[in-house]
C-alpha cells in the first residue's frame, strides 16, 4: 500500500501537443482513486506516466517517498490492467497468472502457492489448469486481475477494464474489483469514462479536462458540489441556465435569467462574483419536484415528453428558463405531456459558478 503524489508533472508529445498540462495530485494509500474526463482530456497519458510506460517532459511522481519518475516500469511493483485483458491463448489460466512470477525468477513451489492464492481472491479457484478460450469475458478479466495480484503490486492501475463486459457482468466486476483492492491494502488508480461506474465504485475521483485537473473529491462532492459547468456536465446530467448575477450572501448566489430569479449555492472557493457578472447555474434533474405552488426556485411550465422507466419517470419541462429535464423517483402521481405543472428546487440542491 503506497500513497502517490505528482508533482507539476507536464507531458508534450512531439513538441507540439500538450496532454499534462503542470498536474498536481496526491492518492492516499489504499484509496481507490478514479481518472475521469473526456476523450483526449489526459486521464490514460496520467496513468501510463504512473505505471512508467510514458515518462513525463517536465515534473515528478512519487510512491511514498521514493522518486519513481525516471523508473522502468517493472522496478516501480505497480501492476496495469488493461481494456484489453492481454491474456496468452495457448496457455492455461494458471500459466497466465504465473508468466510474471516465472520472469522474476519466482521458485516454482512457491509459483504454484502464489497462483493458487491468487485464483482464491479472484473467486476463480480449482480453474487454473482451463484454457482461456474457455472462459466468459468476465472471467478473463478476472484473470488478468490476478495476474495482476500475484506480483504484490505496490499499486494496482487499471484502465477502463470492465469497458469490454455487458451491463450486468460490468456491475458485478464493480464489486470484484472493489472488494479486491480493500481486502488486498492495494492503492488503486482507475481510469474510466464511464460516471456512474466512478460513482458506484470510487474513494474519490479527479476530472480532468485539457491535461488539467477540473476538481478533486469524493463521488458526493463532485456530483452535488462542481465547481464549473464541465464537471457538472461530465458527472451525471444537469440543467445548466444562464444569467447574472444579483447578489451574494452567506454562501449563496441569487441569479437572474431571462425567466426567473433563482437562488443556490456558491461551490467555488474564493469566488467573489459581483451584480452583473454573468453566472451558471446548475440543477440537477432530480433535484427538480412538481407542485402545485409556494415553493423555492419556483417556475411554471408544460411537460412535453415523459418515460416511464418503472422505479422513475423523466420528464420534459418547457419552461420560461428554458427545457428542463426532471426525474421523480417512486412517483405517487404520474403527469401526462401537455399537463401544466410547477417546479421547484430547495436552494441546497441548486449550483452556482462563474461562467
Amino acid at each position: 500500500m503506497e500513497a502517490i503524489r505528482i508533482e507539476n508533472v507536464r507531458k508534450v508529445f512531439g513538441g507540439t501537443v500538450t496532454a499534462l498540462d503542470g498536474l498536481d495530485l496526491e492518492i492516499g494509500a489504499g484509496e481507490l482513486f478514479f481518472l475521469l474526463g473526456g476523450s483526449g482530456c489526459g486521464k490514460t497519458t496520467l496513468l501510463r506516466c504512473i505505471a512508467g510506460l510514458e515518462t513525463p517532459t517536465d515534473g515528478k511522481i512519487f510512491f511514498g517517498e521514493t522518486d519513481v519518475t525516471a523508473l522502468a516500469p517493472h522496478k516501480r511493483e505497480a501492476a496495469m490492467v488493461f481494456q484489453s485483458y492481454a491474456l496468452w491463448p495457448h496457455l492455461t489460466v494458471g500459466q497466465n497468472i504465473a508468466f510474471g512470477l516465472e520472469e522474476r525468477k519466482v521458485p516454482k513451489a512457491e509459483i504454484k502457492r502464489r497462483v493458487a492464492e491468487a485464483l482464491e481472491m479472484v473467486r476463480l479457484g480449482g480453474y487454473g489448469d482451463r484454457s482461456i478460450d474457455q472462459m466468459s469475458g468476465g472471467q478473463q478479466q478476472r484473470v488478468s486481475l490476478a495476474r495482476a495480484l500475484v506480483v504484490k503490486p505496490r499499486c494496482l492501475l487499471l484502465d477502463e477494464p470492465l469497458s469490454n463486459l455487458d451491463a450486468q457482468l460490468r456491475v458485478e466486476m464493480r464489486r470484484e474489483i472493489r472488494r479486491i483492492v480493500k481486502e488486498n491494502g492495494l492503492t488503486g488508480i482507475y481510469v474510466t469514462h464511464d460516471q456512474e461506474e466512478a460513482l458506484a465504485m470510487a474513494d474519490r475521483m479527479a476530472v480532468l479536462s485539457g491535461g488539467k485537473i477540473a476538481q478533486v473529491g469524493t463521488p458526493e462532492e463532485i456530483y452535488r458540489t462542481p465547481v464549473n459547468s464541465y464537471v457538472a456536465g461530465f458527472i451525471g446530467e444537469t440543467n445548466l441556465i444562464e444569467g447574472e448575477v444579483m447578489e451574494m450572501h452567506d454562501g449563496f448566489c441569487f441569479v437572474k435569467t431571462d425567466g426567473a430569479a433563482l437562488i443556490g449555492k456558491i461551490t467555488v472557493p474564493g469566488w467573489q462574483a459581483k451584480a452583473g457578472d454573468a453566472a451558471t447555474v446548475s440543477i440537477r434533474p432530480e433535484a427538480w419536484r412538481l407542485h402545485k405552488s409556494g415553493g423555492e426556485n419556483e417556475i411554471s411550465g408544460k411537460i412535453t415528453a415523459r418515460s416511464y422507466l418503472g422505479q422513475r419517470i423523466e420528464y420534459l419541462v418547457e419552461t420560461p428558463i428554458g427545457r428542463q429535464q426532471v426525474v421523480e423517483m417512486n412517483p405517487r402521481a404520474i403527469h401526462e405531456t401537455g399537463d401544466e405543472v410547477v417546479l421547484h428546487a430547495s436552494h441546497g440542491d441548486v449550483v452556482v459558478f462563474g461562467k
